[in-house]
C-alpha cells in the first residue's frame, strides 16, 4: 500500500460485494469510512431495492467493522444526469443503459466529489474490474472472476477517476467473497445481488416507464408490412425482445416465438419477426456515436474486441472513424444489436473505451 494512502472512504451499498470490499480494505491496513448514496426518491411500496432496508444493511455492517457510517441524498443529480436522459432515449426510440452513465455521473464523480470533501485519498467500490497504473497512465482490467466482470459498466471513467480509484474485488472470485462475508459474520453475506435499473432496482419495466412516458397506440407488424396487432407505444420495446408481445395463433408459421427485430419511431411502429434466429436479428456492422477512450493510443484503423452487451463474448471487430464516431465491423454477424447500449472495446485483458450505438446494418462483404 502507498505510503501516501490514509484514509479510504467505501461507497457501502448495503449488498455483500461493497461490504466485503471495506472488509477487505481494512485488513490492508486503510483507514477506512462508508458513504451510503441515495438516489432514488421511492414514490411506493412496491419496489424490491428499498433504500431503507439497504441502509440498514450497511449501517449493520459498518457498526460490525468499526467504521464511520456517512449518509448523503444524490436523489436530485440522478435525476438531471442519467434519468432524464434515460426518458429522453426511450423517447427517441433507443434502448439506453442507465449503469453506465450512473457510474460516470454519480459513482465516480458526485460520491468522488462527497468524498473528498470527507478528506479521503482514495474513494473505493465493491466493482469487479481491476486498476493497473504503467508510469503515468491508468488501465482499466478485466476482473480475474470473468463472470462478474463489470468493466462494461466502467468503461466511460476517465485517468482521474481511475487514479483515485480502488476496486479491493478485482482479484477475487465471487465465490470467494461469499465466503469471506460469511465467515465474519457479515448480515450481507447471503443477500442476493441487486438486479434492474441502477438505483431504482427491480420493478415491471413497462409500468414503470409509463410513469414518464405517455402510452400511445401503434401497430405491431411484420417485416413484410402487414399489421399483426396493437401496441401501446414503441419507446416499451426493445430489439429482441420477445417477452410480452403476446401473439398468439393464426399468425406466421408453425408456433416460432416472435421477437422484435426494428422500431420506426416516427410511425409508431414496432417489427417482429419470427424464430430466435430469424436474419433480420443479425448484422455485421454498426456505427456509433463519439466515442470515450480511456488512454489516448489509439490509432485508426484498429482491430480489436468489443462486446455489445453486458456478459456477451468478447466479439473480433475491425474500428474505422466516421464524421460522427466509429463504425465496427464485425468478424461474424451479432445478434440484437440494439441502438442507445453501449458497445465496449477490449485488446486482451484491458477495457480502452466505448460508445453509443448509433444504427446498425449489414455490409455485403465482412472485412
Amino acid at each position: 500500500m502507498p505510503d501516501r494512502v490514509q484514509k479510504v472512504i467505501v461507497g457501502l451499498s448495503g449488498g455483500v460485494d461493497s461490504s466485503v470490499a471495506a472488509l477487505l480494505l481494512l485488513e490492508q491496513g486503510y483507514q477506512v469510512e462508508a458513504l451510503f448514496m441515495k438516489n432514488w426518491e421511492e414514490d411506493d411500496s412496491t419496489s424490491k431495492c428499498s433504500a431503507e432496508e439497504d441502509l440498514n444493511d450497511a449501517t449493520l455492517v459498518a457498526n460490525k467493522l468499526g467504521i464511520k457510517l456517512h449518509t448523503v441524498n444524490f436523489s436530485s443529480e440522478y435525476w438531471e444526469e442519467v434519468f432524464e436522459e434515460f426518458i429522453d432515449e426511450h423517447k427517441a426510440g433507443r434502448t439506453p443503459n442507465p449503469d453506465v452513465l450512473c457510474n460516470q455521473k454519480i459513482k465516480f464523480k458526485w460520491f468522488l466529489e462527497h468524498a473528498q470533501s470527507l478528506g479521503c485519498d482514495k474513494i473505493a467500490t465493491g466493482h469487479y474490474a481491476r486498476v493497473e497504473q504503467i508510469d503515468n497512465d491508468f488501465f482499466l482490467k478485466n476482473a480475474r472472476d470473468i463472470s462478474k466482470d463489470q468493466t462494461y459498466f466502467l468503461h466511460l471513467l476517465d485517468q482521474y477517476q481511475l487514479s483515485m480509484s480502488l476496486f479491493p474485488l478485482g482479484e477475487m472470485e465471487k465465490s470467494e467473497v461469499r465466503k469471506i462475508a460469511k465467515s465474519n459474520n457479515l448480515v450481507t453475506s447471503t443477500k442476493k445481488d441487486s438486479t434492474g435499473i441502477c438505483f431504482i432496482g427491480e420493478r415491471n419495466f413497462s409500468s414503470f416507464l409509463s410513469q414518464y412516458i405517455p402510452q400511445a397506440k401503434g401497430d405491431i407488424i411484420d417485416t413484410e408490412g402487414n399489421f399483426i396487432k396493437n401496441h401501446h407505444g414503441y419507446p416499451f420495446f426493445t430489439i429482441g425482445q420477445r417477452k410480452g408481445l403476446e401473439i398468439g395463433g393464426g399468425f406466421g408459421i408453425g408456433n416460432q416465438p416472435w421477437f422484435v427485430v426494428d422500431k420506426i419511431p416516427e410511425k409508431n411502429q414496432v417489427v417482429v419477426a419470427q424464430g430466435e434466429n430469424n436474419e433480420n436479428l443479425f448484422h455485421n456492422t454498426l456505427e456509433t456515436l463519439e466515442p470515450h477512450w480511456i488512454n489516448n493510443s489509439i490509432k485508426f484503423p484498429m482491430k480489436c474486441e468489443a462486446k455489445i452487451r453486458y456478459r456477451q463474448q468478447n466479439q473480433m471487430c475491425a474500428l474505422s472513424e466516421t464524421q460522427l464516431g466509429l463504425k465496427v465491423v464485425f468478424s461474424e454477424k451479432q445478434r440484437a444489436i440494439t441502438p442507445g447500449q453501449s458497445i465496449v472495446f477490449y485488446v486482451g485483458d484491458v477495457c480502452i473505451g466505448g460508445a453509443i450505438i448509433d444504427r446498425r446494418f449489414n455490409e455485403s462483404v465482412l472485412q
